[in-house]
Formats: C-alpha cells, sequence, structure tokens
C-alpha cells in the first residue's frame, strides 16, 4: 500500500513537471552551476590537446569573457591560453596569462610535467613570486 501511494506521488510530481518546461527548456543545470562559459572551456582545452591552438584559444576567451563561476576553471582557462601563448612564440602573451593567473590564485602551480616544459616552465617560473 505504502509503495503503490508512493508510486501515484512520483507519477503525479511528473506530470506536474511535464508543463513546467516552458521557460527553462534551455536550462542546463551543469552551465547554471559552473557558468556560461563553461563549454567553451572544456571545448577549447579539447581543441588544444588535439594541436588545434587557433581554435583553442577563441573557446578558451570566449569562457573567459562568458563567465566562469568557479576560480579553478578561470585559472585553468588562462593556463591553457599561456600554453597556446607560450607555443606559438608569444611569450609576453604567455607572461601575462600566467600572471591572470596567478592574481586568481597565488597558490597555483603547474603540474609537475607542465613545470618542466622548456617552453613555459620558465616563463611560470619567472612570474610566479617565491615564497
Amino acid at each position: 500500500m505504502l509503495i503503490s501511494r508512493l508510486w501515484v506521488q512520483v507519477a503525479a510530481v511528473a506530470v506536474l513537471c511535464a508543463g513546467c518546461v516552458g521557460p527553462f527548456k534551455d536550462y542546463n543545470p551543469i552551465t547554471l552551476i559552473q557558468g556560461k562559459g563553461s563549454p567553451a572551456l572544456w571545448e577549447g582545452i579539447k581543441s588544444y590537446n588535439e594541436g588545434a591552438y587557433a581554435e583553442a584559444q577563441k573557446s578558451l576567451q570566449s569562457a573567459l569573457d562568458q563567465g566562469l563561476t568557479f576560480k579553478s576553471h578561470q585559472v585553468k582557462a588562462h593556463k591553457y591560453l599561456a600554453f597556446i601563448y607560450c607555443i606559438t612564440g608569444k611569450e609576453k602573451q604567455c607572461r601575462e596569462e600566467f600572471k591572470k593567473a596567478l592574481e586568481i590564485n597565488p597558490d597555483f602551480e603547474l603540474e609537475p610535467a607542465e613545470a618542466g616544459h622548456p617552453l613555459w616552465g620558465p616563463v611560470f617560473r619567472s612570474v610566479k613570486p617565491k615564497k
């Protein structure tokens, strides 16, 4: 009896919620939590990993422009932009992106494999304040 009453309640809620789609049809809870720019962030990282640096740069900058809720995601976007700038020989922009990441999170560190990279490792170390 209790189980059948529960199923009736679940069915009633489902029917009521079916009519609630209206203005929320484009509602994406992940985007709401992570910020509008989160899909562009993940697309930018994917493009970076595929070696499509120009496309990655556009997506990462778009993610920042649209807004990212979490500081860790903002730092990640700046880190990948820095990598792209270093790879493409734009050391000044690389340095600026690392500075932006460190402004957001002064404790930000590169992963060990990233820190040893010959292009951006030295640039990062040059902007990271010494403790």
